[in-house]
């Protein structure tokens, strides 16, 4: 009995290709954009996550005046070269504390220049971000203390302005700072927020406060604990000493903020799978759609038809058998789209995290839940129209032009 309902339900598909395929239509892209949406967020977050875990659980950040709703860092008093000085003798459990000022500038080697971002740092910076040396070498000792014109330049700088050529020991000028490149980055590509890590030239603190920004500022510090069971013994350092330097008397606010690299990594992920979750359910509004769009055709259907229900119930056919042969129209309606729509929205999610250059990351359950959720959507619009075609009186029906 069941393989014959299919097998009329089928045929009652096929003689109406056309609005069937319409009907369909709004199930596919309901569930292909509930899977291609979710993946793509997965794929997000699991790159965010990476691209935090490459800068290690035990790194602190540490930035002038305090950040969130109502706070304004504007007034906050830069740090200085004392500073650091002070938290490289004084934090016992770090094992590098890196100075960072950064400003924009135009790089220029011959015809060819590059506007992107020069950093004032020490070695330690190397040890903070983890980030290796392609070619060439770190700053001297010497190069630190004098503020000589040195500088370590990033891929996509090395690949703008050299080509394919060799730039260690070449000169370039940083704005109009004549430059000898030491060194070379290794490549690391975009971060999570999109940007270039690569572009980037990195020079001696004292190089860059002197002759490229003019100023004594410093911008930022990295701190890197020597695991990460004390990062929270060295934050906590950080705070009073910087309290003491900064002459914050008790019962005051910090003037500074210095936030945990997992804080910051939770932060992100958290966002991230929050705006995950509402692309998905922005997308999942359009499979009711799909449903509505189902009951419709199906009521549609049952008016067309209305003689031939009549025939069925006047020559011995039952109630639930007239029932069971519309809702397995619309169930199989839905669960061809359901499978039509999963592959579509795989093969955008692979597209666009090809495209993006993120992980490719599938969900089990949001595929089964999709493809469960388009049955569901035509069992519950179907069964209206189903039960409306087996109440029909069979008289009237026969009647029915």
């Amino acid at each position: 009995m069941l393989w014959e309902t299919l097998r009329l339900a089928l045929k009652a598909i096929a003689r109406n290709s056309l609005r069937s395929f319409l009907t369909v239509l709004g199930i596919v892209i309901g569930v292909a954009a509930v899977i291609a949406m979710v993946t793509i967020g997965n794929g997000t977050t699991a790159k965010v996550t990476a691209d935090m875990a490459k800068l290690g659980s035990n790194l602190l950040f540490v930035r002038p005046g305090q950040f969130g709703p109502g706070r304004s860092s504007a007034e906050a008093r830069p740090f200085n070269t004392r500073d650091i000085e002070a938290l490289k003798t004084q934090l016992h459990s770090a094992q590098a504390v890196a100075p960072v000022s950064q400003m924009s500038v135009t790089a220029i080697y011959g015809t060819e220049s590059r506007l992107t971002v020069a950093t004032g740092t020490d070695n330690d910076y190397f040890i903070t971000q983890d980030w290796q040396l392609a070619k060439g070498r770190e700053f001297l000792d010497g190069e630190i203390r004098s503020g000589s014109g040195s500088c370590i330049i990033g891929d996509t700088v090395r690949d703008k302005l050299f080509g394919r050529a060799d730039p260690v020991g070449q000169r370039i000028r940083v704005n109009k700072v004549p430059c000898m490149v030491v060194g070379v980055l290794a490549s690391k590509g975009q971060s999570a927020f999109g940007t270039d890590r690569d572009d980037i030239i990195l020079m001696p603190l004292r190089t860059f406060q002197r002759r490229i920004a003019g100023n004594t500022d410093i911008g930022r510090i990295y701190v890197s604990a020597r695991s990460s069971s004390e990062t929270g013994k060295v934050q906590a350092s950080i705070e009073r000493l910087l309290r003491e330097r900064r002459n914050i008397t008790a019962g005051k606010e910090d003037d500074f903020t210095v936030r945990d690299m997992r804080e910051i990594a939770q932060t992100q992920t958290a966002t991230t799978t929050a705006l995950t979750g509402l692309l998905g359910a922005v997308a999942g509004v359009s499979l009711l759609v799909g449903g509505i769009g189902i009951m419709n055709i199906m009521l549609v259907s049952v008016t067309e038809r209305t003689r031939e229900i009549g025939i069925r119930l006047a020559i011995g056919a039952q109630e639930s058998q007239v029932l069971l042969q519309f809702l397995v129209e619309a169930v199989v309606l839905s669960l061809f789209g359901g499978i039509v729509g999963i592959l579509t929205g795989l093969g955008l999610a692979v597209l666009v995290a090809n495209g993006m250059r993120i992980p490719f990351t599938v969900d089990p359950m949001i595929v089964i839940v999709a493809f469960g959720f388009s049955a569901a959507v035509g069992v519950v619009f179907g069964y209206f129209p189903a039960r409306r075609a087996a109440r029909l009186d069979p008289i009237d029906a026969l009647r029915h032009e």
